[in-house]
């Protein structure tokens, strides 16, 4: 798994891990990939889905600004590792039980807005701190790097 997914992200070629990504990351990866994105009210935080071969992101757009990044990027990571040939499909964020490809999507979530380097020099007290972050998604960011080492 670590292989398709390291060679699925160094083709994005956006930093990836080497630095914390933002919303305007975010929009230029959907615009090369042609991806729609929809910000809106939604009953869940965001969801990926694949109609007739085009791709959309729909986010939830009363988030707060880390979460809706996070989403962001989680669904993104499921047009990138996980997306259809062909036919109708979706992908909720925090619906249902947490499969591979959920792990899959908040991993890469994760490196993105908060890249390697701040794991391995910081704290959790001082990431949380400095970078405004909820003190729970680093902790999550930290157990990413722990199991996948990245």
């Amino acid at each position: 798994m670590r292989s398709f997914f390291i060679d699925n992200v160094a083709r994005l070629r956006c930093g990836w891990n080497k630095r914390p990504l933002n919303e305007e990351d975010f929009y230029r990866l959907c615009s090369r990939k042609r991806i729609t994105v929809v910000e809106m009210p939604l009953e869940t935080n965001g969801f990926y889905y694949c109609v007739k071969g085009r791709h959309f992101i729909a986010v939830d757009s009363r988030l707060e600004p880390y979460r809706k990044l996070l989403v962001m990027f989680h669904e993104f990571a499921h047009y990138l590792m996980h997306a259809p040939d062909r036919g109708v499909t979706a992908n909720f964020h925090g619906i249902g039980r947490k499969t591979r490809k959920e792990t899959e999507a908040d991993a890469f979530a994760l490196c993105a807005i908060m890249p390697e380097a701040w794991i391995r020099e910081g704290t959790i007290l001082r990431i949380a701190e400095d970078e405004g972050i909820p003190s729970a998604l680093v902790a999550e960011r930290l157990k990413v790097h722990k199991a996948m080492g990245f």
